[in-house]
């Protein structure tokens, strides 16, 4: 069967089609994303504005019509921390279901870790005994860990790369006060909840998800992506503290020219490794692996899990009937 998953992020909004069935690995079919910060279209009271929220549905019809063109059979549907924290939160997915038809399920924080956990899990094995993930996204900063499939804690911060680069890193190239202000921010918002962690135990090993990860082990030195997903690429410590100290004298336009970072990424690349750096630090690691599978990839195996005791599904309704007419864009209206 052929399963979608449309993920908006604070970064970006991506719809991924699978091929798979229960018992299998999901295999890639096809995908449809766009750039599309929704915390930059906040107002002064934390509001998705109504730009935002137009770009936020031209994508999601755009992402249906996608999906029924390719024959998905099942389509989820789900929203972070950049939909979960806006003050109008309720009323974006309430707009979003009246212009699309498609309910955007709201994750917590500690679903999208757990998800995301669970996928790593999978990925792993239970021959890695007990794992700590981290995930680092554009609103927030996800942590589990846990011996099983799902982990024992799981807990989310606000200390996504966006929103950091937005709150505490204005200037190009910032300035080292703002720098030194943000790494006191993150290590107080980390620290009661690496004492949580502590009462676990220590993990066998830890794995780092999302593309900020991916960066910057490939700043370090990693593999490219040409080289696949079952090439092992290791984050150290120690080059990732040297490296956090070359970006913070570089302008956005120079860190475009680094192995792994795309011009969307460019910005809140420093502000990434601040946060990755300080993890490693706090939690007393001297090195991370990277996952390629993560939020997407645990929704969609869970999923499956599901279909072992409920059987094959009948088409979504979003994706199985006609889509709505494509809105006019504000200026079109006008």
């Amino acid at each position: 069967m052929r399963l979608g998953v449309l993920d908006i992020g604070s970064n970006t909004v991506h719809l991924l089609l699978v091929d798979a069935h229960p018992g299998a690995r999901p295999v890639p079919y096809a995908s449809h994303k766009r750039r599309l910060s929704l915390v930059q279209f906040l107002d002064d009271d934390g509001n998705i504005n109504d730009t935002g929220q137009h770009e936020l549905v031209e994508f999601v019809l755009e992402a249906w019509e996608f999906a029924a063109k390719h024959k998905a059979d099942d389509l989820l549907a789900f929203c972070t921390s950049a939909i979960r924290e806006a003050t109008n939160g309720a009323a974006v997915l309430a707009r979003v279901k009246h212009e699309t038809t498609v309910t955007l399920r709201e994750l917590s924080g500690s679903e999208e870790a757990s998800m995301t956990f669970f996928a790593v899990r999978r990925w792993y094995g239970w021959g890695a005994g007990p794992i700590l993930n981290l995930d680092i996204g554009g609103g927030s900063f996800e942590m589990a860990l846990g011996q099983d499939e799902l982990p024992e804690l799981a807990m989310s911060v606000p200390l996504g790369a966006s929103r950091l680069t937005r709150d505490w890193l204005p200037k190009d190239p910032p300035s080292a006060k703002s720098i030194k202000e943000l790494r006191r921010y993150i290590r107080s918002t980390l620290k009661p909840a690496v004492r949580k962690f502590e009462k676990l135990g220590r993990p066998n090993l830890v794995a780092g998800t999302s593309k900020t990860f991916r960066s910057l082990a490939r700043i370090a030195g990693a593999a490219p992506s040409a080289a696949g997903p079952y090439v092992k690429r290791e984050l150290l410590a120690l080059d990732l503290g040297l490296w956090a100290q070359r970006i913070s004298a570089m302008e956005v336009g120079d860190r475009l020219h680094l192995p792994g970072v795309s011009e969307a990424r460019a910005p809140q690349v420093l502000a990434g490794a601040l946060v990755a750096e300080a993890a490693l630090e706090m939690f007393e690691f001297d090195s991370l692996v990277t996952c390629p599978w993560a939020l997407r990839e645990g929704l969609i195996l869970r999923r499956l899990d599901q279909l072992v005791f409920e059987g094959p599904v009948d088409a979504a309704p979003h994706v199985a009937e006609q889509p709505p007419a494509r809105l006019q864009s504000p200026e079109k209206a006008s």
